[in-house]
């Protein structure tokens, strides 16, 4: 038979071997607290190792079976500060919860569920705070379980918010797209769109569209129907928007479409035709831009209105030698916002009344015969500021200039179809 010598490489392998094997075999002895040898070297329990087997087998028996599961899990540095915290057990019910700020120690309320096997907060949670929860449940024999977590919220460089418009139970016009526009750049888009819902009663359907990386608008093809509801999900909350950046927000609301009025400028006539539902309500004589700074042409939707505002020249780049603006009108009267470049239609005081129907004389606004302290409810301008919505449309034609851009304000509806179909993500 072959004689193997074993050389000095192997030896040394086969003693590391052994090692780690007779350090395996104490490790589960000493674990077991059994199976080891006495001080005479002989085998058997010792006094003291037998004593603690039994006290662990004893709480071991006695050990509730209800098991609690606390989310976020301990150590958690970016939970979500709407859906993510939660406590639930299965074998036993919750007894307390407790959930609170650890820097101030505030309490955060929360409800139990009616079956005692759920609890979570009542409302949202602040972001870039360390929150510690301690629960609390009991199994059928009343035998307790205690479970902890501490975590930490989202910060707001890890998250990003969506600012929306119409408001929460506004009554808009026709015209109102609901546009959101985020607070970061977002680069999942599919993800964000996907995660927000808007639905019409009048059942038309609703189509998202991007305007570059941070807004994103919803409108169907034609007109929200009048009188209908329009309601708007956001589930954001958790939503990855950007690598490492998630959204905070779960919120639902709607608002009502009124009345469909859409008004006609012809800045060749110089005039606008009001329509409401279908009819001829009004028709006035306006002045429009000048040959020199026209007004756009198309549909826009009024965003805002003020009874009086101030419009300065030098905001939107017309401006004198010296800088200043070539005008400065501190209390312009029933002003409402067509455009965010700065495109208005309101009451003018400062013009001759012969002006209105017979000279375009603006820097592009639309103007309607009005009275200084916009106080006289007679007047064109405020007949037609009172009888206007935010959503209502103002569509302008036959200017010299060119038609405004979609996201030049709410006024996506410059856009055919096809074209604002291709601008969603999903």
């Amino acid at each position: 038979m072959e004689k193997r010598v074993m050389t000095t490489g192997k030896r040394r392998k086969a003693v590391v071997a052994a090692a780690a094997l007779l350090s395996g075999v104490l490790t589960l002895t000493a674990c077991g607290g059994g199976g080891g040898a006495d001080s005479d070297g002989k085998g058997g329990d010792s006094g003291d190792s037998g004593k603690q087997s039994q006290v662990d087998r004893a709480a071991a028996k006695d050990a509730s079976d209800a098991r609690i599961k606390i989310s976020p899990k301990d150590g958690t540095d970016n939970a979500g500060i709407n859906n993510d915290v939660r406590v639930t057990v299965t074998k036993g019910k919750l007894s307390a919860v407790s959930m609170t700020a650890v820097a101030s120690g505030a309490e955060i309320p929360g409800s139990l569920s009616g079956d005692g096997k759920s609890w979570k907060p009542d409302g949202s949670l602040e972001r870039s705070t360390k929150y510690k929860i301690t629960a609390t449940a009991e199994d059928s024999e009343g035998r307790k379980a205690t479970e902890h977590s501490t975590f930490t919220t989202v910060s707001p460089d890890n998250s990003f918010l969506g600012y929306y418009t119409p408001e929460a139970d506004s009554t808009v016009g026709v015209g109102m797209p609901v546009s959101i526009n985020f607070d970061k750049s977002i680069q999942n888009k599919k993800a964000v769109q996907s995660a927000i819902e808007v639905n019409t009663t009048s059942g038309q359907e609703v189509v998202g569209h991007w305007f570059g990386t941070q807004r994103l608008d919803f409108r169907p093809k034609e007109y929200w129907k009048a009188g209908s509801t329009v309601t708007v999900k956001l589930g954001l909350d958790g939503v990855e928007g950007s690598p490492g950046v998630k959204g905070v927000q779960d919120k639902s609301f709607s608002f009502k479409i009124g009345r469909s009025q859409v008004s006609t400028v012809d800045v060749k006539s110089k005039t606008m035709s009001v329509v409401r539902d279908g009819k001829e309500i009004k028709n006035f004589k306006i002045s429009a831009g000048s040959s020199e700074n026209p007004t756009y042409n198309g549909q826009m939707v009024i965003s805002e209105k003020f009874k009086e505002t101030r419009m300065n020249g030098a905001t939107v780049g017309f401006t004198d030698d010296d800088g200043k603006g070539e005008y400065d009108i501190k209390d312009v009267p029933h002003a409402m916002r067509l455009s965010t470049s700065g495109t208005f239609i309101h009451g003018n005081y400062w013009g001759a009344d012969s002006i209105f129907g017979q000279a375009n004389t603006s820097h592009g606004c639309v103007g309607l015969n009005d009275v200084k302290g916009a106080d006289d409810p007679g007047q064109d301008g405020a007949w037609f500021y009172n009888q206007s919505l935010i959503g209502d449309v103002v569509t302008v034609k036959n200017s010299p200039d060119k038609e405004i851009a979609p996201d030049n304000g709410l006024n996506g509806w410059n856009m055919d179809w096809n074209e604002w179909v291709a601008g969603s993500a999903v």
